[in-house]
């Protein structure tokens, strides 16, 4: 029967058998409010404590079941102009992103690396598009080959140039090396097709000044090796992506150049959320990237209609484990090689085992 309400204006009931009073609890109501708090906890800065205003033990208690919700969005149909990969890693995982060009996200894929199949699995969820940038990961151009033949590649410019300098270091001392990295320095400022012209010019120009260095090779009597291996490399970096034509892409489609914005706005936003709730476990972590990306597209609300996927928690009845009866008269060893509590070896509890 009802037996008034209370301060906060919910009806109370009272049972007429036993006289117990309590209001009805809808588990819906509270699942959404335990998962609002678990978000705003997790996307935010502030600790469990600051968050429920207590210790943070019932905050984990209560939203435990919130790790068990798999966030995912839906299905992608629109064919965009460009799209934007790149890869970033968490613990010992590798975490695939696509983006389009204002940063909206199209999917993600788990994998052990950047192979070819973890980003095949990626491009097959979306729509071919005209031009994907890339940082040129392994893996990427044969999956783009296989998923989406008639998309164009861009290769990101900035990291173009630092893998240049991982080659050449920032200070080359020859004259060869220098001269290539100022022409690495200088794709920066092409725009324009007269300036892609120019450029593959210095480039060709470069190479019948210094391309014999390329080719000299150092021997110990035993082995051999190039000379000039660093330089080497470089120059064959610069020239192997001239000739795919996946430099200057952007002249022609008007893409992006670089996977910055990517970088900058998704991978930096998924750092933040790791560094501001340190330890939490490798699933954990995987699960804080998930729920990252999601509300990048949808908002919080909407956030519980996954609310189904997870385990029926709070409803669940606990099964309590079987406890066999003890025998009445146990045998007891006389002399044998266990330990007993007289001999102190059991862990004490309370102050020094008194209690």
């Amino acid at each position: 029967m009802k037996n008034g309400k209370t301060a906060a204006g919910t009806q109370r009931w009272k049972c007429q058998n036993c006289g117990a009073s309590s209001v009805r609890k809808r588990q819906d109501v509270t699942r959404r409010h335990q998962l609002t708090l678990f978000l705003t906890w997790l996307l935010g800065k502030l600790s469990q404590a600051e968050t429920d205003g207590a210790s943070g033990r019932e905050f984990r208690r209560s939203t435990a079941w919130c790790w068990d919700v798999v966030p995912q969005l839906g299905p992608v149909t629109t064919t965009h102009k460009q799209i934007l990969v790149d890869g970033i890693w968490i613990g010992e995982w590798c975490l695939l992103i696509a983006v389009t060009e204002s940063l909206e996200v199209l999917g993600w894929q788990w994998s052990g690396g950047e192979t070819t199949a973890a980003w095949s699995a990626l491009f097959e969820r979306i729509p071919a598009p005209e031009v994907v940038v890339c940082d040129g990961g392994t893996g990427i151009a044969s999956a783009v080959r296989r998923s989406w033949p008639t998309t164009k590649v861009q290769r990101c410019i900035f990291h173009v140039q630092m893998n240049v300098r991982r080659h050449l270091t920032m200070n080359p001392r020859s004259d060869a090396a220098r001269r290539l990295r100022k022409l690495s320095l200088s794709l920066s400022k092409v725009l324009t097709a007269e300036d892609a012209i120019q450029w593959r010019l210095k480039l060709e120009a470069w190479w019948q000044a210094y391309g014999h260095l390329t080719t000299e090779r150092s021997t110990d009597g035993r082995a051999r090796w190039f000379t000039h291996d660093r330089l080497r490399k470089a120059w064959l970096l610069l020239a192997k992506l001239s000739r795919d034509g996946t430099l200057f892409t952007y002249i022609q489609h008007g893409n992006a150049r670089t996977t910055s914005p990517l970088e900058g706005g998704i991978n930096n936003g998924i750092r933040y959320v790791l560094r501001s709730h340190r330890g939490m476990t490798e699933p954990h972590m995987k699960r804080a990237a998930e729920w990252f990306l999601t509300l990048h597209e949808i908002p919080l609300e909407r956030a519980h209609e996954m609310i189904t996927a997870a385990p029926a928690a709070l409803e669940t009845p606990i099964d309590l484990p079987v406890i066999k009866p003890q025998a009445e008269h146990p045998e007891v060893s006389l002399y044998d090689n266990s330990v007993s509590a007289e001999e102190g070896l059991w862990s004490r509890s309370g102050w020094a085992g008194r209690s």
